[in-house]
């Protein structure tokens, strides 16, 4: 496939990506994959470095959009460096073709749960928070945000997945964060759980930068331009787009079996 082919694909995802405030990483791999046809533990490193151009690009979109907060999210993020560092090494010892069902797997279900519970968040009233000041102070958000940080992270590094879904239910049920600030600060969450977990995957061979330069230059800025629309969506749109980019992520990746 030509490289124009490749960027215009990506540009493409990057746009739907950052609309629906993931890294992506499901979605990329399942194209990887079906089209590409890349080895799984390769398309794993690949895309989860691809989400760290990715999600920089989307979460200063994000922030600048006011869908982001910025101290909750890197806070968070950082418990979930150490996870996904840590998930690299057991994703090394998976069979390519096991691998290949477990992370569909755990895309299908994300999409399911986040289809359980913004059925009920779409239909109530958003929570207002606390002032984030007063927030970072309280002993049960660092409690909760090394949970939620520990356990996302290490699904990203053991299924190269972003864990999208998973961080976005931590926010809204956890954090009590509105819709569409769960979905910007997401993406500032997963920053730094994709750059660890792409130093593991890199340490254990599986990254390809020529294929990582091609997925990146058309992911970033269609990330940036997507995540433009967010703020300006209607909810049952958004919704949408977060519940079924797992779910693609995840059919995508079975062609491949």
């Amino acid at each position: 496939m030509a490289n124009v082919d490749i960027l215009a694909t990506m540009l493409l995802m990057g746009m739907i990506l950052g609309f629906a405030g993931t890294g992506g990483s499901g979605f990329i791999i399942g194209i990887l994959l079906a089209v590409f046809h890349v080895p799984v533990h390769t398309a794993l490193g690949t895309s989860i470095a691809a989400m760290v151009f990715t999600t920089l690009s989307g979460s200063i979109s994000h922030f600048r959009e006011g869908n982001a907060r910025l101290r909750s999210g890197l806070i968070i993020g950082a418990f979930g460096a150490g996870g996904a560092y840590a998930g690299t090494f057991v994703a090394r010892m998976i069979a390519a073709d096991q691998l290949i069902w477990l992370t569909s797997g755990m895309l299908f279900v994300s999409g399911l749960l986040i289809w359980l519970r913004t059925s009920k968040v779409f239909s109530s009233k958003e929570r207002v928070l606390a002032e984030e000041s007063d927030e970072l102070k309280k002993v049960k958000f660092w409690m909760l945000a090394a949970v939620t940080g520990i356990v996302t992270g290490s699904l990203s590094g053991v299924f190269g997945i972003g864990s999208t879904p998973f961080i976005q239910l931590a926010l809204l049920i956890l954090f009590g964060f509105p819709l569409r600030q769960a979905v910007g600060t997401t993406m500032v969450v997963i920053l730094p759980i994709a750059l660890f977990g792409s130093i593991g995957f890199f340490q254990a061979g599986f990254l390809d930068f020529v294929l990582l330069a091609q997925v990146v230059a058309g992911t970033m800025i269609g990330s940036y331009i997507g995540a433009k629309f967010t703020k300006r969506a209607p909810k049952l749109l958004l919704r949408s787009a977060m519940i079924m980019t797992p779910i693609a992520g995840s059919l995508l990746m079975l062609v491949k079996t």
